[in-house]
This record gives C-alpha cells, sequence and structure tokens, in this order.
C-alpha cells in the first residue's frame, strides 16, 4: 500500500527524531483506519435487534433447558449455548442480515455487550403463561421498556432497530394438548391469541421501533412430536395453524393500516417449511425427513438425556447438515439455513 522507498529516502535527508515522530503519526493514523474498518465488519454503529418469543429465537435465556447440554449446540458454536437446535437458530440469521452479531440474552446481560441489542425469548413461553414458569410475551416487553426507561439505548438506537417476533405455539400446545380442550375452544382461544399479539405488536412500536418481523405458525402437524412414527405430517392439526396465520395476516394488515405505515412484516414459516420439507424427500439423501436427528429412546426421555450412570437415552442421526428437524419441535441449523432463504424477501432490512 504504501512506497517504502519514498520513506527510505525521507530517512537519509531528515533528523532520526522527526523521522520518529512522522513513522509514530503514520502508524497512528492506520491504526484509526483499521480500527474503524473492524467496528464497520463487526456491527458497530448498526441497527440493534429486539428478539421477543419461544425457543424458535432463544439463544441462551433459559438457563436450566436441555438445550444447555449435550448434544445441543454441536453444529455451532460447537458446544451448547442454549439454542433449541444443533446449532443456529433463526435469531442468528436474521441477525446477519442486519450485519450484525446475535443480540446478547437477557439472562447473560451482566456478562455480555449489549451493543447489537438484547435477546428476551424463553424457550417454552407464549403470548400467555404456559405450564413452564419462564416469561410471556408481556412480560418480556415490560423488562425492553424498563430497560429503555433506564437509557441502556437512546432514541435514536430504537428508533433504527428491528423487531423479531416468534411465539403462539406453546400457547396452542398448552391449550390443546395439555388442557384437552376441543378443536372448537382452540379456534375461540386463537382469537384471543391474535387479540393479544396485537396488542403487543402495537406497544413494541409504540416504544419507538419501526420495523417488526413476526414469523407465521409453522405446520405443527409436521412436527416430529404430532406424526410420532414421522410417516406424514398431520393435516387436521396443520389445518388449525393456518386459521391462526389467517388471523394474524389481517391483524397485521390492521395494524399497518392504522398506522399509515408499513411496521409490521410477516415471516410465511408455513409455507417455508413444507416447502423445504418437500423438497428434501425428493432431494435428500435422508431416509425420512420428519424424523429427527436426536431421537430419545422412548417417551420418557428427550433429546441430551441421561440416565444415573450418565449414559446417553438417545441416539443422533450421523449427518445433521442433512436433516431438517433437531429433535421433537425444533429444525437443525440446515432446516433453519432453508427456511431463512425462503423468508427474507419478506424482510426490508
Amino acid at each position: 500500500m504504501y512506497n517504502t522507498y519514498f520513506f527510505s529516502s525521507m530517512a537519509k535527508q531528515t533528523p532520526p527524531i522527526i523521522t520518529l515522530l512522522s513513522l509514530l503519526i503514520l502508524f497512528f493514523m492506520i491504526s484509526i483506519t483499521t480500527e474503524g474498518t473492524e467496528k464497520s465488519s463487526y456491527g458497530y454503529d448498526s441497527r440493534k435487534l429486539f428478539v421477543f418469543g419461544d425457543s424458535y429465537v432463544d439463544t441462551g435465556n433459559f438457563l436450566n433447558s436441555p438445550s444447555y447440554k449435550p448434544p445441543y449446540g454441536i453444529t455451532f458454536p460447537h458446544h451448547p449455548s442454549g439454542r433449541f437446535s444443533d446449532g443456529r437458530v433463526l435469531t442468528d440469521y436474521i441477525a446477519s442480515s442486519l450485519n450484525i452479531k446475535s443480540p446478547a440474552p437477557y439472562s447473560l446481560r451482566n456478562s455480555s455487550d449489549l451493543q447489537f441489542g438484547i435477546n428476551f425469548a424463553y424457550g417454552g413461553t407464549g403470548v400467555f403463561d404456559t405450564s413452564l414458569k419462564g416469561p410471556n410475551m408481556t412480560t418480556q416487553i415490560d423488562t425492553f421498556e424498563e430497560l429503555i426507561k433506564q437509557n441502556i439505548y437512546n432514541k435514536s438506537e430504537i428508533d433504527s432497530s428491528f423487531a423479531l417476533v416468534s411465539v403462539a405455539g406453546n400457547d396452542y400446545f398448552q391449550y390443546f394438548f395439555k388442557d384437552g380442550k376441543s378443536l372448537k375452544d382452540v379456534l375461540v382461544f386463537g382469537a384471543s391469541i391474535i387479540k393479544q399479539l396485537s396488542i403487543n405488536l402495537k406497544r413494541i412500536h409504540s416504544i419507538g421501533i419501526n420495523k417488526i418481523a413476526i414469523g407465521l405458525q409453522e405446520p405443527t402437524g409436521c412436527l416430529p412430536v404430532i406424526t410420532k412414527t414421522y410417516d406424514k405430517c398431520n393435516d387436521t392439526i396443520n389445518l388449525l395453524f393456518m386459521k391462526h396465520n389467517e388471523m394474524l395476516l389481517q391483524a397485521v394488515e390492521d395494524l399497518n393500516k392504522e398506522s399509515e405505515s408499513v411496521f409490521v412484516a410477516t415471516l410465511d414459516l408455513y409455507k417455508s417449511f413444507l416447502s423445504v420439507i418437500e423438497t428434501m424427500q425428493k432431494n435428500s439423501t435422508v431416509e425420512n425427513v420428519l424424523r429427527p436427528c436426536c431421537v430419545p429412546e422412548s417417551s420418557s426421555y428427550e433429546c441430551g438425556s441421561v440416565d444415573e450412570r450418565g449414559q446417553k437415552k438417545y441416539s443422533l442421526c450421523d449427518k445433521p447438515e442433512l436433516s431438517f428437524f433437531w429433535d421433537a419441535f425444533h429444525p437443525t441449523q440446515n432446516g433453519w439455513d432453508a427456511v431463512y432463504k425462503m423468508v427474507r424477501t419478506s424482510l426490508s432490512l
């Protein structure tokens, strides 16, 4: 980059002290330039990402969950990190699109850099309370609002930030599968979920975030926990979540009309999951795409379970990078990568 002959010639013609000072100034200027480049490449002075929801976007808030035990995280970051996958999850891909690192989990805020935002999502939680004692979406937003009042971020930082929301699946599991409600009851319950989601999205916007992406519900009838034998998707269950998505799309349209600006975008996880699964079924070397990579020995165990002697009570597939599902509920990094490539056009980043 620099002409070494020029500098050597100057050194012969000037006193040593001046030469030394010149070199020090040059070194200082190069250091500043390099530092600026490093900051840019790692997302300094970029927008921040704030995340709300459940395990599909949680990157480490549920500290006592299986996601902090092997074999979770074997693909990335090569050890358990609180992600419910073998590697990256949706949050990581959205952050990458913003040219920033994934925001720090709120649970780890005291030992983390908060310059890229904060992830409030907590695996197992919902729009409303679930059987898991974790913060529901309203509580997550409460916490976010408290941090804003503490001036952790200034107004301009919030105005230019982005929010990611993925929530509601656990509400339905709680109501339908655990509480044993009828399908008709679930549809009524779904309307209450959409109403509260609208309130929550509006509230995030009122705090100052002008761009929010919310995921539609995935085809839950295809999840391994539902299919059990991994033969085919449950169409009845999928119809229920199609109805949820229809209601959510209408609610988002109404919110955008009301604000006279498009501040909420939807990520069609339903169509993208189905499309990726169908493509893999046609082209993949994996024998059964609906079968998870991590399979417990019986219903008494889960992915990552060990007995009192530390013996594994689960089996792993040979190549997670070819599988779509990681465990009974969650995609692999490979799955999320393929899904993200289909939904990223919905984002205006």
